[in-house]
């Protein structure tokens, strides 16, 4: 038997709202009445939503043709334990940072080695900029800028540390001027765990947080906003 130790749960997930920050071209987020109290004797709304949009997951075939939908994922592959590693202070004034090795290699250096089957969430520091939309994404004419993890980091991740996946509170895994999403295709390519838009990770210690992660079982989705549940010893 299994057991969760933890003294509260922190949600990870941003609410949502028409309001919300979309990549650019994705379709908005709307709701729509469909029965009210009045009239129906109940209330109820009809939701239209990106699969990629609020706090989400990417699923391997929004990258990998025939590869997996959200909807196959293993209830048990999406209780993970987690570390958060802060590089605040390397995004303050370089919006395009990338998030190399020596992050990682520092962020162990106090902590100690990341361990296996675990999502590495990096808290940016994005997610205060949520309520500005224009700001959260940041696209000019050479496309959005935002910071993200590089390649050689991911690779580092998955190879020598074996993680289950990643985490961010930007709008994207990848840098938001990497346009060949090199984060998302490595992991998604081993059916790991991609979440973007995240908040409250001020919250979180640097380790010891498990995570419980509530995806929509869209059939063959290529992603799903997802209710992240921190569980906080």
């Amino acid at each position: 038997m299994q057991s969760i130790q933890f003294q509260k749960v922190i949600d990870l997930s941003h609410i949502i709202s028409p309001t919300i920050p979309l990549w650019p071209n994705d379709p908005p987020m709307t709701f729509d009445v469909v029965a009210s109290k009045e009239k129906d004797g109940y209330y109820l709304r009809r939701f239209s939503i990106g699969e990629h949009s609020a706090t989400h997951m990417n699923a391997p075939n929004s990258f990998h043709p025939n590869a997996i939908g959200i909807d196959a994922y293993e209830p048990a592959s999406l209780v993970r334990p987690a570390v958060v590693i802060d590089i605040r202070h390397l995004t303050q004034d370089n919006p395009d940072y990338v998030i190399g090795i020596q992050d990682i290699e520092k962020w162990e250096q106090t902590h100690g080695h990341i361990d296996q089957g675990s999502v590495v969430l990096f808290y940016t520091g994005w997610q205060a900029l949520w309520n500005d939309p224009k700001r959260f994404i940041n696209e000019d004419e050479k496309g959005p800028h935002f910071p993200g993890v590089g390649a050689a980091a991911t690779t580092f991740l998955l190879e020598e540390r074996r993680i289950a996946g990643v985490g961010i509170d930007t709008h994207g895994a990848d840098p938001g001027q990497d346009t060949v999403y090199a984060t998302n295709s490595q992991i998604l390519a081993k059916n790991g765990i991609v979440l973007e838009c995240l908040t409250n990770l001020d919250q979180l210690p640097a380790k010891g947080t498990t995570l419980v992660i509530g995806v929509l079982r869209l059939k063959e989705g290529s992603g799903s906003p997802v209710s992240v549940m921190a569980f906080v010893p």
